[in-house]
C-alpha cells in the first residue's frame, strides 16, 4: 500500500501511501487508517520476530505519508513490514489485532481488509480453521486488473487421496493442489490436470524435542548421529522424485545470506556417506526409541527416514493427525513444557511465507519463543539479536547467518533434510505461475475460455 520508502535513520522509515485506495467496505485508506492500525498493532503484536519489542509508534507526516518510529536498530524492519496487514475500523472495534505466536489473518468472514478478495465464508488463522473459507472479488481494490477471478474456494482440511481424486479425475472440482511426490506420474497421466514445478525457499522443520523429549536428545553427539545417518541424497531422488535441493541445515538455499553459505557448508551425508560410518552410528544410536508427531501428509519422506535410521539401531514410532492446527497445538506448548503429547520429533511445513528472509528459517533456533523445542542456548540467541540489527544483502549480515547456521549444524539442533520444491497439479485450463514462497498470488491467476467455470 505503499509507492516507495526511505529510510531517514537507523530507526526511522517513511512511507509514501497509495492515493485512492479504499478499504472493502468503502472506508477511505489514509494516514489515519494506518495510526489507527499501528495502535491496535502495538497492543497486540504478532509474536514470531522482534517487531513486537522494537516498534515505538507510527506519526502522520500529511494524509498520505507516515513514519515509523523504532526504538533501536533493526534491519529486519522491511521484511516485517510486510505482514503488518490493515483492516477497518469495525474491525479493529470488534477484534483488534491477534496478538498470536502465528501469522495474521481474519478472524471472520467480512469486507475489513484492502485485499483482492473479501473472505465471504469461513476463516484460516493459523491456530484454528474452518475447513472451507470462500473468497469474492473486492469491487473496490485499487488496481483495476485484478483480481481475474471472481470466486476462490480454499480447502483447509480436504483429505490428500480425495484432493487428488478431485484434481486429477475430474474437470470442475479443484483446480490447484500441492501434490506429495510420489504422484508425480498421475499428475502427468492426467486427462485434466498438468504438472506445476518450482525451486523454493520454502522449508521442512523437523524438530528434535530437547524439552521434554527422550532424555538422549540432549546429548548432541546423539543428535549430529542422527542427520549423520540420513542419506539426503537419497531422500531425494526417493523420497522427493528429485524435486528438491539438499541443504545442510532448516533454510533453504535459495535465501539471500544463505546462498553463499551452503557454497561452504555440506549436508552431513554429503561429507561422509552414512554406509561408511553405520557401525559407528550404531555404537551411538542402537537401541534408542523416538516418537514422531507429524502430519499424514509427510509419510512419504518418514519413509525414508525411517529407513535410514532403522539401519543404525533407531526405531520411530508414529503418531499421524490430518491437521496442521493439531501440530501447532504441540508445537507451540513444549517450549513451556506444557505440550500433552510425547513427542521427540514433530514435522511441519515451515514455508516462506512472502518473506524472503532467513528468518522464515532461523525463527526456531530462538530458544526463548515459542516455536523453539531447542535448550537454552545464549550463544544462538544473541547471534539472532545481532541478525535482527543487519539488513539482508550486506557483508555483516552474510556473516551472522553463517553463524546462526554452523551451530545449529554442530550441535544438530534439527533433523535437516533436503529443501522441497514447490510441486501441484493445476488444471489445464487455468493459467498459474507459483512464487518461490508459499504464498499463492491469487488475484494474478486466470482462467481460460474453456474453463468449467467459464463455458
Amino acid at each position: 500500500m505503499a509507492t516507495s520508502h526511505r529510510k531517514v535513520d537507523d530507526t526511522t522509515y517513511e512511507f509514501s501511501l497509495r492515493k485512492g485506495v479504499k478499504f472493502q467496505d468503502g472506508t477511505p485508506f489514509n494516514a489515519d487508517a494506518v495510526l489507527l492500525n499501528m495502535k491496535h498493532f502495538k497492543e497486540a503484536p504478532f509474536l514470531f520476530t522482534k517487531i513486537d519489542t522494537v516498534f515505538d509508534r507510527a506519526e502522520k507526516v500529511d494524509n498520505y505519508t507516515v513514519r515509523f518510529h523504532l526504538k533501536e536498530k533493526y534491519g529486519q524492519f522491511l521484511n516485517d513490514a510486510i505482514w503488518i496487514q490493515f483492516y477497518t475500523e469495525t474491525y479493529l472495534d470488534k477484534f483488534g489485532w491477534n496478538g498470536k505466536a502465528t501469522c495474521p489473518n481474519l478472524a471472520e468472514p467480512g469486507p475489513y481488509g484492502l485485499g483482492p478478495y473479501i473472505l465471504k465464508e469461513g476463516y484460516i488463522e493459523g491456530d484454528r480453521q474452518t475447513p472451507k473459507a470462500v473468497l469474492v472479488a473486492n469491487p473496490n481494490y485499487w488496481n483495476p486488473e485484478y483480481p481475474k477471478i471472481e470466486t476462490v474456494t480454499v480447502y483447509t482440511e480436504l483429505d490428500s487421496k480425495k484432493a487428488l481424486e478431485m484434481t486429477l479425475d475430474n474437470d470442475n472440482s479443484l483446480d490447484i493442489m500441492p501434490i506429495p511426490f510420489s504422484e508425480k506420474e498421475r499428475v502427468l497421466q492426467s486427462r485434466y490436470a498438468k504438472l506445476v514445478s518450482a525451486p523454493s525457499t520454502n522449508n521442512i522443520a523437523i524438530h528434535i524435542n530437547m524439552r521434554t523429549g527422550n532424555k538422549r536428545l540432549l546429548d548432541k553427539e546423539v543428535r549430529v548421529a542422527l542427520n549423520k545417518a540420513l542419506d539426503q541424497r537419497r531422500l531425494l531422488e526417493k523420497s522427493y522424485q528429485g524435486e528438491g535441493q539438499i541443504s545442510p541445515t532448516l533454510a533453504a538455499p535459495l535465501y539471500p545470506g544463505v546462498d553463499k553459505v551452503v557454497k561452504n557448508l555440506k549436508a552431513y551425508s554429503e561429507v561422509q556417506s552414512p554406509k561408511a560410518i553405520r557401525d559407528e552410528l550404531k555404537k551411538t544410536l542402537d537401541g534408542l526409541e523416538l516418537n514422531v508427531y507429524t502430519q499424514d501428509r509427510f509419510m512419504y519422506i518418514w519413509k525414508g527416514i525411517d529407513r535410514d535410521l532403522r539401519k543404525v539401531g533407531v526405531k520411530l514410532k508414529f503418531n499421524i493427525t490430518n491437521s496442521e492446527k493439531d501440530v501447532f497445538g504441540q508445537l507451540l506448548s513444549t517450549n513451556a513444557k506444557k505440550n500433552t503429547e510425547d513427542w521427540d520429533l514433530l514435522v511441519w511445513g515451515d514455508d516462506d511465507w512472502y518473506y524472503n528472509h532467513p528468518w522464515s528459517a532461523f525463527f526456531v533456533y530462538r530458544t526463548h519463543n515459542a516455536w523453539s523445542t531447542i535448550f537454552q542456548d545464549n550463544t544462538m540467541d544473541d547471534y539472532i539479536e545481532q541478525m535482527f540489527k543487519e539488513s539482508v544483502g550486506t557483508a555483516e549480515f552474510d556473516d551472522i547467518a553463517e553463524k546462526i547456521m554452523r551451530r545449529a549444524y554442530d550441535n544438530g539442533y534439527m533433523l535437516f533434510v533436503p529443501t522441497p520444491n514447490k510441486v501441484l497439479a493445476v488444471n489445464k485450463q487455468v493459467n498459474y505461475s507459483p512464487f518461490r514462497m508459499a504464498n499463492i498470488p491469487l488475484w494474478e491467476i486466470s482462467v481460460k475460455p474453456e474453463h468449467w467455470s467459464a463455458k
